[in-house]
């Protein structure tokens, strides 16, 4: 499957920083407002210059990160690389993926996760409780494969899956 009409994968460039830091701040209040404490969401806007900063020395220093595009601007990003679980016989690991609310269902996640790990043997962590991004993952594959992880935020559950 390809990208939906009028939207663009593509690898981001250090100069989508500020665009990029916004679309991670929406995508997160659009995932995570009502499955985390409040105060999480409201302090990762505390210090915006600081995250795009961040965003940039990310972007500047690796070629992790795809991001979905479409005539509105950015609606999409997604990160693997290499896992960071050593206690899991896989080499891949998804670190996010996220999409502008108003594009669920409409094939910009699967684009992303297609363009990104394509259907290599990977895992991802998900916030336990958000039911719409297990059941996109499962639809890909994914299992829960029974290991928790306690964070401030909430608790986060493991997905796996077996290469093709």
């Amino acid at each position: 499957m390809s990208a939906p009409a009028q939207i663009r994968i593509r690898r981001p460039v250090p100069e989508d920083a500020e665009r990029l830091t916004h679309l991670h701040l929406d995508c997160w209040d659009d995932a995570y407002t009502g499955l985390m404490p409040q105060h999480f969401l409201d302090e990762r806007r505390a210090d915006i210059p600081s995250r795009v900063e961040k965003w940039r020395l990310i972007l500047e220093q690796n070629h992790n990160t795809l991001v979905a595009e479409g005539p509105e601007g950015l609606v999409g990003f997604v990160s693997s690389g290499p896992g960071r679980d050593n206690d899991v016989d896989i080499e891949t690991e998804l670190w996010a993926l996220y999409v502008r609310a108003d594009r669920w269902g409409a094939g910009v996640g699967y684009a992303l996760l297609e363009a990104a790990i394509d259907d290599r043997a990977a895992y991802l962590w998900v916030l336990h409780g958000n039911d719409r991004a297990i059941r996109f993952y499962e639809r890909q594959g994914f299992r829960l494969d029974g290991t928790r992880d306690e964070h401030d935020e909430g608790l986060h559950v493991r997905m796996v899956r077996a290469g093709a």
